[in-house]
Order: C-alpha cells, then sequence, then structure tokens
C-alpha cells in the first residue's frame, strides 16, 4: 500500500515534531488533539519551529507554507478514517493508549499500519486491543523529532514482514537511521539509558560527588555531549520517573527502581527545563 496520508493521534512535544517532519517530506497529515486548546498549542509549535527553520536557513518560505498547507488540525478521530498510516502519539499511559488503538482499529481501513510512538510501553498489549496485531508496530521517535537522526523500531512477535518492511521503508524515506528492537521493556535505548541516569541520581544523593563533576567527568571523560543530570533535565524528570516505574513494575530489576530524590523532585514540580527547576536551573 503506498503511504500518502499520515495520521497522528496527539499534538504534544513528540506529536507535533512528527506531524512536522512528515508535512515537510511531501506527506498530507492529519493531526488529532483532545480538544481546541492542546490542538493549537500544538499548531502553533510546528508553525514556530518552522518558522525558525526558515529563519535558519534550513527551510525556505515555499517550503514552509507548502508544509504548512498540507497540515489539518482536528478534534475529531473520525477525520482520521481516510489515513494511511496512523502513529499514536499520545501520553506515556498503557490504558489510554490501548483505548486510543482499539479506536483506530475500528475507523481505520484494515489494511491500515497502526504505530505507537510509545518509549517502553508493551507494543504487544496496544495490538492486542486491535483486529489487525500483524499490522501494528512502535515507532519510537526522538526529542526533538525533525532533528534527532534516530527512529527506534519496535517490532512484536505478531507484526508481519509486510508491515515491519513497509513501515522500514516509510521511515529511512523520513532521513531516519533505524534500529530495531524486539518488544522488551525499554527496547534499545531506554534499556540502557534509565540504569544510567539513575545510577547517576544515587551517585548525587549519596554525596559521592557534585552534580558538577558527575555531568563533567562524563562529558570529559566518556566524549558524551551533555553529562547525566543534564541529560535529566533535558528529557523530563518526570518523564524519566514514569518510565523507571513502568519499567521496573514489569521487569521487577532493581536497575529501574527509582531513587528517593528523583521522586521527591517531582514531587516538588522539579521537571526540568520545561518547569525552569531541576538539577539545575533555567531562565525563561
Amino acid at each position: 500500500m503506498e503511504i500518502k496520508t499520515i495520521g497522528v493521534v496527539g499534538c504534544g512535544l513528540m506529536g507535533s515534531g512528527i506531524v512536522e517532519l512528515c508535512a515537510k517530506k511531501g506527506y498530507a497529515v492529519v493531526v488529532r488533539e483532545i480538544n481546541k486548546e492542546f490542538l493549537n498549542k500544538g499548531l502553533e509549535r510546528i508553525k514556530t519551529s518552522m518558522e525558525r527553520g526558515v529563519k535558519g536557513g534550513k527551510l525556505t518560505a515555499e517550503e514552509r507554507d507548502a508544509a504548512w498547507g498540507r497540515i489539518k488540525g482536528t478534534t475529531e478521530m473520525q477525520d482520521l478514517a481516510q489515513i494511511d498510516l496512523a502513529v499514536e502519539a499520545a501520553i506515556e499511559n498503557l490504558e489510554l493508549k490501548k483505548g486510543i488503538f482499539e479506536e483506530l482499529d475500528r475507523i481505520t481501513r484494515p489494511e491500515v499500519i497502526l504505530a505507537s510512538n510509545t518509549s517502553s510501553l508493551a507494543v504487544t498489549e496496544m495490538a492486542s486491543k486491535t483486529r489487525r496485531p500483524d499490522k501494528v508496530i512502535g515507532l519510537h521517535f526522538f526529542n526533538p523529532v525533525p532533528v534527532m537522526p534516530l527512529l527506534e523500531m519496535v517490532r512484536t512477535f505478531l507484526t508481519s514482514e509486510d508491515t515491519y518492511q513497509t513501515t522500514r521503508k516509510w521511515g529511512e524515506g523520513l532521513g531516519k537511521t533505524i534500529v530495531v528492537s524486539k518488544d522488551a521493556p525499554g527496547f534499545i535505548v531506554n534499556a540502557l539509558l534509565i540504569p544510567y541516569v539513575l545510577d547517576a541520581v544515587r551517585m548525587y544523593e549519596n554525596g559521592f560527588a557534585s552534580k558538577e563533576d558527575i555531568d563533567t567527568g562524563i562529558k570529559l571523560g566518556l566524549n558524551h555531549p551533555m553529562g547525566p543530570l543534564t541529560l535529566l533535565d533535558f528529557v523530563g524528570l518526570d518523564t524519566t520517573l514514569f518510565i523507571a516505574d513502568e519499567m521496573f513494575k514489569e521487569t521487577k530489576d532493581s536497575r529501574y527502581a527509582a531513587p528517593n530524590l528523583l521522586r521527591r523532585m517531582v514531587t516538588a514540580g522539579y521537571m526540568g527545563r520545561k518547569s525552569g527547576k531541576g538539577f539545575y536551573e533555567y531562565g525563561k
């Protein structure tokens, strides 16, 4: 099946990035949000991002206008009925995602591939809510979607070869480098990342070293672009805590057990860059 129109469920940080990338690559995109406020906020984020691209010389004004013209926003799931591929990009809540997959399965054509942008949740459970588990796959994009080169594909034991090959070809057409993981907690990237950043929090919590020295040690000693605590602030402490809790719940592996400090910081509203405070403070 030729993919011409993409449906995206969710226009938050990740969803809006997926919409922008697909529109710039020539696809018609229908993006659905739960209400007008969230939808308008997401569309404004896309408009601002593309405007930055024009100012930075990465996009012409004509390309920006053409891409913007390919985007349709809606609050009605039924408006996704004629799409060729769906990407669910709702918040990391398994029950919510399963409900979305059930609805997408009901309203889209039987041959349409249904993908989830989950970073840690079981894609097989989402597939179980559909009548087409062979056409369900995980597509974990990274933030910011238009910039980050990686796309982590999650292939369940139910995903067909045709679904895998079709989706891989589409992802490569977006300019992404593909890595493939089985449907295991955290997939490739977060299965390695989460224990690493949690250990950095424990090190800081136990007074092993200052946050600055932990970050500097990793940056200069391992040649990472940023240290683990700076990375946590960038990803979001709340997001990291949620992923860690989900992975611990499924595996009971102590490597994924969140330190008390991380949980208390999230409770206090220290989410990282997006809240202005995390392990470091950020100006508005």
